[in-house]
């Protein structure tokens, strides 16, 4: 196996990000219960070292499959394992992102070309699956005639949604419902969680948030479960949908807090499974750690955050407002920095010298704000 980390320590340039998107897709693989070869191991190496381009990961990796004759069952999940790391691998690495349902369709169309027929395509029949966490039971998934108006739905909701003045733990309770609404949609016949990650990794990035994509490949299991958890209920047994789990999650995505991410925990029969037994560390709603701060160590991205607020500024107001008159040196030193961390995003991205921009906080920017405003 590669050890991942040593590549993202080093910090070699561009090594650090795709070991880092290396980390998480082959990670990923384990919420279907997949594994990766020591063959894409081995050509990921190649390619966070530098050696060889992803397009060539992508024809290694076909030639691979194409050449071996003799094929077990095994083989099949292995392959699937393997091409899906590649194509994610791909995806993380690429700054670009679409937050619609296009978006979403094509991310799972870009993971499972060359390994489900259907990749990209919504599904068109319903469908049921045994769950573990629920001792056999499923969840309730969308229904296949309204899948489209129900992701579309979810979609704009969230593209509406004004973040102002919430805090952390606010935001990351408002995103990991909005997580689990689009996971329990389903809308494809297999690899919905998957894209559901890769998609809230992009978004969240849109956010301006550094996703330490360290939790996802450690605890990919976990998420899966607590979306599970999060979209059930039988009331006649007293069980109702649980988001807690899903937020400790996310808690330890973006807050850096170290809560308990234990599978066993979040089965509906827990406690008898357990036998009684006291947990030595059970999960609970209180943080295990102190949560990172999002106020920035750097005094002219803090100022700045000040300056611009809940307000749309442009580089002149910004200027007058954090008491400066060279504009060079401003862009250098405070806006560019503020902008590279995921605090400050323009108004108009894919025009950069639109006549009228503008320039406002990110979530992550809003939230540090509210934080240094206590």
């Amino acid at each position: 196996m590669i050890d991942f980390d040593s590549y993202i320590k080093m910090g070699e340039p561009g090594g650090k990000e795709r070991a880092e998107a290396w980390k998480t897709a082959i990670g990923l693989q384990a919420v279907d219960g997949l594994k990766t070869s020591e063959y894409l191991n081995e050509t990921a190496a190649k390619h966070i070292e530098g050696d060889i381009t992803i397009d060539q990961v992508k024809d290694l990796i076909d030639t691979y499959y194409q050449s071996k004759t003799a094929r077990t069952p095994e083989d099949d999940d292995v392959e699937e394992a393997d091409k899906a790391s590649a194509n994610i691998a791909r995806i993380l690495n690429e700054p670009s992102f679409t937050f619609s349902l296009h978006g979403l369709t094509s991310i799972h169309k870009r993971i499972f070309t060359g390994i489900f027929k259907h990749a990209g395509v919504l599904r068109g029949y319903e469908i049921s699956k045994k769950e573990w966490v629920l001792d056999g039971a499923s969840v309730s998934y969308g229904f296949a005639f309204e899948l489209q108006g129900a992701l579309a739905h979810d979609i704009q909701r969230e593209r509406d949604f004004n973040y102002t003045g919430m805090d952390m733990s606010e935001i990351v309770k408002h995103i990991a419902q909005f997580t689990s609404d689009i996971w329990q949609i389903h809308p494809f016949c297999e690899g919905n969680t998957r894209t559901t990650a890769v998609f809230i990794i992009k978004y969240l990035r849109s956010l301006g948030f550094n996703v330490n994509n360290t939790t996802f490949e450690k605890n990919s299991w976990y998420f899966r479960n607590a979306l599970v958890r999060a979209n059930y209920q039988n009331l006649q047994k007293g069980i109702y949908k649980e988001t807690i789990h899903l937020e400790r999650f996310f808690r330890n995505l973006l807050m850096g807090e170290d809560n308990a991410l234990m599978n066993r925990y979040l089965h509906i029969k827990a406690k008898e499974l357990l036998d009684g037994a006291t947990p030595t560390s059970t999960p609970t709603s209180t943080p295990t750690s102190t949560p990172t701060s999002l106020i920035p160590g750097n005094e002219n991205i803090k100022r700045l955050i000040e300056a611009i607020g809940e307000n749309q500024l442009s580089v002149k107001e910004m200027l007058v407002a954090v008491g400066l008159k060279d504009r060079p040196n401003f862009l250098e030193y405070s806006l560019s920095p503020a902008m590279n961390e995921g605090y400050v995003r323009m108004l108009y991205p894919d025009s950069p010298r639109h006549p009228r921009q503008k320039y406002l906080l990110t979530v992550k920017g809003l939230a540090a704000y509210k934080e240094i405003k206590g």
